[in-house]
């Protein structure tokens, strides 16, 4: 497709042109990653998508997955995979936001597999389908949580952080439960967040919900109280 391939270009001209190679060593050793990075800040990103989401319009559905799959796949720096996130993100995209983007999701948080990726998919992407269309998302959620996958499991956990009012408890308690007793530090921290952003809600259940799962680790348990008046 023309379109995909002018915008994987100038996607990779523009972040070549903002590279800074006197601050990527630095960038890649902060995110511990294994693919290297241009050295882009974020707010120079940011400029440069608007640039690019302006000047190469993807026309359809097809199109802006193939682009996105491209960046996220052939991806040689990791601002290119910022970039496909940015791209699933835009406002001329949210028409096709519905649950048959899951697989797409899935694809990116489990071979993304670090937290830069998967908190702002979980969060901004499968969060939103999760309100949109609940009758689909619960149930993988569901599973999620249980999967062998970790970055699967905190999506499940954290992808409620934001829905507030809209948060549904039942499936937050469910997911939390199934991954309470997992000792890996970002399962920890992630429902430490989950049940914290919840609590400027409900603080009264957070803390009823702390206090009946005494398998919750530490850290989760002081991340969950920090805004729930002691008892």
């Amino acid at each position: 497709m023309d379109e995909v391939d002018g915008f994987v270009r100038a996607a990779r001209a523009g972040l070549a042109e903002l590279a800074d190679p006197g601050r990527a060593p630095g960038m890649r050793r902060y995110m511990k990653s294994e693919m290297p990075f241009r050295g882009v800040p974020k707010p120079l990103r940011r400029t440069l998508t608007r640039r690019l989401f302006a000047e190469h319009p993807l026309p359809d559905r097809d199109t802006f997955l193939a682009a996105t799959l491209r960046l996220w796949r052939e991806a040689e720096f990791r601002e290119e995979r910022y970039v496909a996130i940015d791209l699933t993100g835009h406002r001329r995209h949210h028409r096709w936001q519905d649950a048959t983007l899951l697989p797409l999701y899935d694809e990116m948080i489990v071979t993304g597999a670090w937290w830069d990726y998967v908190d702002e998919i979980a969060v901004r992407r499968v969060g939103p389908l999760l309100r949109a269309d609940p009758g689909t998302l619960t149930p993988t959620l569901r599973r999620w949580a249980l999967d062998e996958d970790l970055w699967r499991r905190r999506t499940a956990v954290i992808c409620q952080v934001g829905s507030r009012k809209d948060t549904d408890r039942d499936l937050l308690a469910r997911v939390i439960e199934a991954t309470a007793a997992d000792p890996d530090f970002f399962l920890r921290k992630g429902i430490g967040w989950a049940l914290r952003e919840y609590s400027k809600i409900d603080p009264e259940w957070v803390g009823a919900f702390a206090a009946a799962h005494p398998v919750l680790s530490p850290l989760s348990v002081r991340e969950a109280l920090k805004y729930v008046p002691p008892t």
